[in-house]
């Protein structure tokens, strides 16, 4: 008789894509979202919780495909045929949100929202499948004090989470402006769709083919190192120089750039509703005290061209690393967002004006690593070890008076038999203390405390002497534990 085959044991391995984050990551990325969110409580945005799953419809960005479901979003189709997805973003549920909801909110409607995201996108090296977004938006006005006040938050953020005045800057521009400068070199109207696009493709290229790279691409084309052509929008050179005016036209202050500008969209009107926004944007910022060394108007930001209706906005973080080739290489952006007016209108019908910011939660993480804010060894708890199984209830009462005083504590409950184990536990735990009550102990009235982060320094670099005169572990009388404790760990 054939024997049954044995069930195949699961693969335990995370899907390609998506990772899995332990005990210090979370912690930090809880603290960042922390001082995040009471930034943007002070500034009076309420937090929302939306659903983790859409419809399509409310997504919009994708349409169902019964072959193959959804290109870039995790979805799946019900038993009424109804297609639904995880969310690839916090705007477009904030849309339907808004829209469902518009009788029963405020308006303007201030909200943030904070949690995972999912992109069906082929993966690649730091590149995830699922990733943390913090959003920050108001719906329903269309006044530029919006705009200029989602900046202002931002730049508080950035600091508030550790990011120093002078190693960030937010970039704002104007989809508008673009508009008009498109409008002023001929390239607007639906026969010019073509062109415009290689256009707006080589303007957000400015940064890693320099102007000359640019330039070639305004015109015939450009030839890159591999000898690979690339076909250029085949401007004439006047309706060139109106575009790298454009990408040029930043100057020393916001009201000369915005100068600069209103020349370059002359005879625009769409051009020049856009100037008159950034106008007002860097009055308002400069009044609240928001110089240019922490916002400026650049119009070299291009970001969400089918997206964004009016001011984007950047923040890029201005101090060195190095990449994973060795080159030193400025962080680059950690946040963007913009003006998008469009959005709710799918469910309403009627236009309604929106603005908001998203920060790049892993991005930022990173950064903060990178200047040392955050990423060193977190300590653990206290372990209180465990010396008799039948006097667990001591070790109870002294983790209690531990954790009465705030102090993170623990009571090990594995197997005690072996005393050396406990101690490596609390290395792996990389706790800052063990403390240890055995039968002598406790008829003595003492306890002996072990500082481990003590030990440690001793056992790289001091000499016996050294050891001897600063022992890592010390007996106190046990009504004097709470207290040497705090001394220890400095609180």
């Amino acid at each position: 008789m054939a024997k049954p085959k044995k069930t195949p044991r699961p693969k335990a391995q995370t899907p390609k894509g998506f990772t899995d984050y332990f005990g210090g990551d979370v912690t930090e990325r809880s603290a960042m979202l922390a001082k995040i969110a009471e930034v943007y409580h002070r500034y009076g945005f309420d937090a929302l919780e939306s659903s983790a799953v859409e419809t399509v419809e409310a997504l919009g960005k994708f349409l169902p495909d019964v072959d193959r479901p959804n290109e870039g979003v995790f979805a799946w189709q019900e038993e009424d045929g109804d297609w639904l997805a995880l969310r690839y973003d916090m705007t477009a549920p904030l849309a339907r949100v808004y829209a469902q909801h518009r009788n029963d909110l405020p308006s303007p409607y201030r909200r943030y929202t904070m949690g995972p995201v999912w992109r069906n996108e082929k993966p690649g090296p730091g590149r995830f499948r699922q990733f943390y977004q913090c959003d920050a938006d108001t719906v329903g006005t269309a006044s530029m004090a919006a705009d200029a006040e989602i900046c202002a938050m931002l730049a508080d953020t950035l600091e508030a989470v550790g990011i120093a005045r002078g190693d960030y800057v937010i970039r704002v521009n104007n989809r508008k402006v673009l508009n008009g400068v498109m409008e002023v070199a001929g390239l607007s109207g639906d026969d010019k769709e073509v062109e415009r696009g290689i256009v707006l493709r080589a303007i957000d290229k400015l940064d890693r083919l320099g102007p000359n790279g640019v330039r070639a691409l305004l015109g015939e084309g450009r030839k890159d190192d591999s000898g690979d052509f690339t076909k250029g929008a085949g401007l004439a050179d006047a309706a060139a120089d109106v575009v790298m005016g454009f990408m040029d036209a930043k100057r020393e202050t916001g009201a000369a750039t915005v100068a600069r500008l209103r020349e370059l969209v002359a005879g625009s009107d769409i051009g020049a509703a856009g100037v008159a926004e950034l106008e007002d944007i860097a009055t308002l910022l400069d009044a609240a005290g928001y110089g240019p060394d922490r916002i400026v108007i650049d119009p070299s930001i291009v970001r969400g061209l089918g997206y964004y209706t009016g001011p984007v906005y950047e923040a890029e973080l201005t101090f060195d690393v190095q990449n994973e080739k060795g080159q030193t290489v400025q962080f680059g952006s950690v946040a963007g967002g913009g003006r998008y007016d469009d959005l709710v209108k799918r469910f309403t019908g009627q236009e309604v004006p929106a603005t908001g910011i998203s920060i790049g939660v892993d991005r930022l993480l990173t950064a903060l690593r990178a200047t040392g804010r955050i990423g060193t060894e977190a300590h653990g708890p206290v372990v209180i070890t465990v010396m008799d199984r039948d006097r667990m209830a001591d070790y109870q009462a002294m983790v209690a008076e531990l954790r009465g005083a705030g102090i993170r504590a623990e009571v090990y409950l594995g197997n005690p038999k072996n005393f050396g184990n406990q101690l490596k536990y609390a290395d792996k735990r990389n706790s800052p203390i063990a403390i240890i009550e055995g039968g002598d102990e406790k008829e003595r009235g003492v306890v002996q405390i072990k500082d481990l982060i003590l030990g440690a320094k001793i056992a790289e670099t001091a000499t016996h002497e050294e050891w001897v005169e600063n022992p890592s572990q010390f007996e106190v009388p046990r009504d004097q534990m709470l207290a040497k404790v705090r001394e220890i760990l400095g609180v």
